[in-house]
């Protein structure tokens, strides 16, 4: 019997939960990878050969190469691990979080400093604020999520 998740209709929000760790541990295994200088070095060097010698999906190896945070999120990334990603590439994790809601590093930074998103049009899916997936630039708009 399935568990019940309510917390699939908040929007804009993908939970890390067992069955998501399932999906995304060969991918988080690779961002881990990535804590080492000479892997960093491999991968930069070859992207997609590095992907390759993991057993990834084809959609996962898509979703880092294109570094769309939102798309590796939804085939099992965890933001904690992938990370390392944005680390190799010379990013904070402002900047990736800015690129998650389609916003600079500043509008992000300004934003949280501000209380963050509003609650108006958020609380469900289907509403009409700028945390729904329609309104976000990458990730689940315009792309079925797994």
């Amino acid at each position: 019997m399935p568990l019940e998740k309510p917390y699939l209709d908040v929007p804009g929000t993908t939970i890390f939960d067992a069955e998501q760790s399932r999906k995304g541990y060969h991918l988080n295994q690779f961002c881990m990878s990535l804590m080492k200088a000479e892997n960093r070095a491999r991968f930069k060097a070859n992207e997609r050969a590095y992907l390759d010698e993991w057993p990834m999906t084809e959609e996962q190896k898509q979703a880092v190469l294109a570094r769309d945070l939102n798309w590796c999120m939804s085939t099992g990334g965890n933001i904690y691990f992938l990370a390392k990603i944005g680390a190799t590439d010379g990013k904070s994790f402002q900047q990736m979080a800015g690129s998650m809601t389609g916003m600079s590093e500043e509008e992000y930074r300004d934003m949280m400093v501000r209380g963050g998103r509003s609650i108006a049009g958020n609380r469900f899916v289907g509403e009409d604020g700028d945390a729904q997936a329609h309104r976000q630039p990458q990730g689940a708009a315009g792309r079925k999520a797994g």
